[in-house]
């Protein structure tokens, strides 16, 4: 079992801060769970607590990337794209600021913290602000890579970790880049494109459809913007279509993103697999992910029906 992509984003930072003296963290009172607190440990005069007061977290982190530093602003994914959307829109993305905003317990697996606390919309939110890239990492090395690239570039990057452990799908070959999908399982039938810790999901519905001669190809998006049109359109034209799975709604996330593209360049049938149009709800990650349609026999049961209609 590998590890959270929280705790990546922790290590990445602790890395980055030896590497370079510009990186700053912000957090609003969640260091523990951000996992910001390693870098707190590391490089004290470097890190700020700004409290309860998200808002205040973007705005001062705008204000630190306009005098030079690389600020990483951190709190909950549910505080960083809904408390402080407008400061995101105006204070950051406006003026295109060398802001990093590292959101963590997104989506449904946040569990037990109920509807409240999970974000299924943030994806939707963030893409929706020009000028903004969108990162969801599928495990540890994606996740760290992440987090090195966004440093590198110049502008607003959206970073999105979970709260639970994911496998690992790369080794230590791989090399992340952003605006860059990969294929990882090969397969003419159909494709299903994931996002996240959904990635490991459809690795493995792949493999249950394989044992009923299905060849699934699977690919990883893990910049949902800009996203990769060239891997999409490939897939779109040599596969019987496609099923995207995200944790996240199905209006306004992965899925859609998809469907824009294929919809205008390679016509295709598209099935969404996520949370449709509904909040969450507490319980364990794995009831959550079981009830809202996110597991790998769900995903194995769309693509068989795909498969269908297109016969």
């Amino acid at each position: 079992m590998g590890k959270a992509t929280r705790e990546s984003y922790g290590m990445a930072l602790v890395e980055l801060g030896r590497e370079n003296e510009k990186v700053v963290v912000l957090d609003a009172d969640l260091s523990k769970s951000t996992k910001t607190n390693d870098f707190k440990n590391n490089f004290g005069d470097r890190f700020f607590n700004i409290g309860i007061a998200e808002q205040n977290l973007m705005g001062m982190a705008a204000g630190m990337a306009n005098v030079g530093y690389i600020p990483f602003a951190s709190t909950f994914a549910v505080f960083a794209t809904g408390r402080a959307f407008e400061i995101i829109r105006n204070s950051i993305c406006y003026p295109k600021a060398n802001v990093k905003v590292a959101a963590t317990h997104a989506g449904l697996t946040v569990g037990e913290d109920g509807g409240s606390h999970q974000s299924i919309e943030d994806i939707a939110l963030m893409c929706s602000l020009p000028n903004m890239t969108v990162i969801v990492p599928a495990d540890h090395r994606e996740a760290m890579a992440a987090v090195k690239a966004a440093a590198e570039i110049n502008g607003p990057v959206y970073l999105r970790f979970g709260r639970c452990n994911t496998e690992d799908i790369y080794d230590d070959s791989y090399i992340f880049k952003i605006g860059k999908g990969t294929q990882l399982v090969q397969g003419n039938d159909l494709t299903i494109v994931a996002t996240g810790m959904m990635v490991q999901k459809a690795i493995e519905a792949s493999k249950l459809l394989k044992e009923d001669g299905i060849n699934a190809r699977v690919i990883n998006i893990s910049t949902i913007k800009p996203i990769d049109e060239e891997i999409l359109i490939k897939a779109a034209k040599e596969t019987k279509g496609i099923v995207t799975v995200e944790e996240h709604s199905i209006i306004g996330g992965l899925g859609d993103r998809v469907c824009s593209v294929v919809c205008e360049k390679a016509p295709t049938k598209v099935k969404k697999i996520g949370v449709n149009d509904t909040f969450g709800e507490s319980g364990t990650p794995n009831e959550l992910l079981e009830k809202y349609g996110l597991t790998s026999l769900n995903i194995v049961k769309e693509a068989k029906e795909l498969i269908k209609e297109y016969k």
